[in-house]
C-alpha cells in the first residue's frame, strides 16, 4: 500500500522516512504536474475495513476509456482474484474477468486436439527445457483475449494478469497516456505497462508522448493494452500450431527478438509495440521471494503428462534490478 500527501500546504507533520514522488495528477488536460510525498508500506492481510463513522464516497468504476478491461485470472485462484478486483474498485476500475485456461488440467491430448504444437527447435533459454503445459495455458488464455478483441471489434483493450500491483495514480497516469497517444496520432499495436527490459541499452523515446518509449526484448505479459490492429496481427500469425512462451511470441512478432531461428517462422513481424517507462505495473511477487508460486513455470512439460518441472530459478521471473532502481528513485 502507498501513503501520498499533498506537499502543496503544510498541514503538519509526519515522523515516517519518505521521497519524493513526481505524477501527473488529476488526469486528463486538466491535470497539472504535482509533487507528491510518497510512503511505502508494506502491508499483509485483507484491506482495511472502514469505520462506521467515515463517511465514503460512492465508488464509480469505469473502463477509461477502453472498450474493455480483461482480467485474466485461473478459477481456482480465487484469492487472486478477489485481490485484484478490490484493487481495481478502489481505483474505480471496471473489468470483465475471463478464465484462464488452466495448463495443468490440461493433458497430452487435449493440447493435441486444441491444434497446439511446438515451435521447431524451442528450448527455454536458462534452464534448457521444452515448453510446459502452465506456458500452454498462459499462451491460450492470451489468445482468448486477442479473438475477443477482434470479434466484439473494440479498439483498444486494457489486459491484466491476476498477479500485479500498480503504481500509484495508475488509471489518471494511463488515461493521460492514452490521451497523449491519440493528440500525436500515434499508430500503435501494443503496449507494455509492466514488463521486464532483456537488454540493458537505452530505449528511443516516443517524440510528443511523455514516458512513453520504443519497447526492445523484453519478457512478461502482465499487463498491456493492446489495439484491434494488433490483436489481428497476433492472430494472423497462427502461432498456435508453432507455439514458445507468449512473451517470446510477442518480442517475435515485433522483430525485436535475437532469436533469427524462432523469427524465421513468422514471416509479418511488423507489431509496432511500445512501453510505458517508468512502468505503471509491476509482479506482486518474484522469482526470488519466499512465497513466490507460478502458474506457468511449474507443471508438466506440453506433451509428455510424466515429466514434471520443478525447476524455480527461471531468470524471466527473478526481479529486475534496473527497474527495480529506476522505480525506488521516483
Amino acid at each position: 500500500s502507498s501513503l501520498f500527501c499533498d506537499c502543496r500546504r503544510c498541514r503538519g507533520g509526519l515522523s515516517l522516512g519518505c521521497k519524493k514522488y513526481w505524477c501527473i495528477g488529476g488526469g486528463g488536460k486538466a491535470g497539472g504536474l504535482q509533487c507528491l510525498t510518497h510512503f511505502s508500506v508494506s502491508v499483509d492481510g485483507p484491506p482495511m475495513i472502514p469505520s462506521q463513522y467515515v463517511s465514503m464516497s460512492p465508488k464509480q468504476p469505469d473502463k477509461m476509456g477502453f472498450g474493455e478491461i480483461f482480467l485474466i485470472n485461473l478459477k481456482r485462484r480465487s484469492d487472486r482474484r478477489e485481490r485484484m478486483l478490490q484493487s481495481l474498485y478502489e481505483q474505480e476500475i471496471s473489468c470483465e474477468v475471463l478464465d484462464a485456461v488452466d495448463g495443468r488440467a490440461l493433458n497430452s491430448s487435449d493440447i493435441k486436439k486444441l491444434g497446439v504444437d511446438l515451435l521447431p527447435g524451442y528450448y527455454d533459454p536458462f534452464s534448457g527445457r521444452t515448453l510446459t503445459k502452465g506456458e500452454v495455458g498462459c499462451f491460450l488464455s492470451h489468445f482468448t483475449v486477442w479473438k475477443e478483441v477482434v470479434k466484439r471489434q473494440l479498439n483498444s483493450a486494457l489486459v491484466l494478469e491476476d498477479d500485479v500491483r500498480f503504481q500509484g495514480f495508475f488509471k489518471q497516469r494511463l488515461i493521460r497516456l492514452m490521451e497523449e497517444i491519440t493528440e500525436v496520432k500515434l499508430d500503435w499495436d501494443l503496449i507494455y505497462l509492466g514488463r521486464k527490459q532483456v537488454n540493458a541499452e537505452p530505449e528511443e523515446p516516443v517524440e510528443g508522448v511523455r514516458n512513453l518509449v520504443h519497447a526492445s526484448y523484453s519478457y512478461w505479459t502482465l499487463a498491456y493494452v493492446i489495439s484491434q490492429q494488433g490483436a489481428q496481427k497476433l492472430l494472423n500469425a497462427e502461432p498456435l500450431s508453432r507455439m514458445l512462451p507468449v512473451d517470446e511470441f510477442l518480442p517475435i512478432m515485433s522483430d525485436t527478438h535475437p532469436n533469427e531461428q524462432y523469427k524465421a517462422h513468422f514471416v509479418n513481424r511488423n507489431l509496432k509495440v511500445f512501453s510505458v517507462q517508468p512502468l505503471l505495473v509491476y509482479p506482486v511477487c518474484y522469482a526470488d521471494d519466499p512465497n513466490w508460486v507460478s502458474d506457468t513455470e511449474i507443471s508438466t512439460i506440453w506433451n509428455d503428462d510424466a515429466v514434471k518441472t520443478e525447476w524455480k530459478g527461471s531468470q524471466k521471473t527473478l526481479r529486475d534490478f534496473r527497474n527495480h532502481m529506476h522505480h525506488s528513485e521516483l
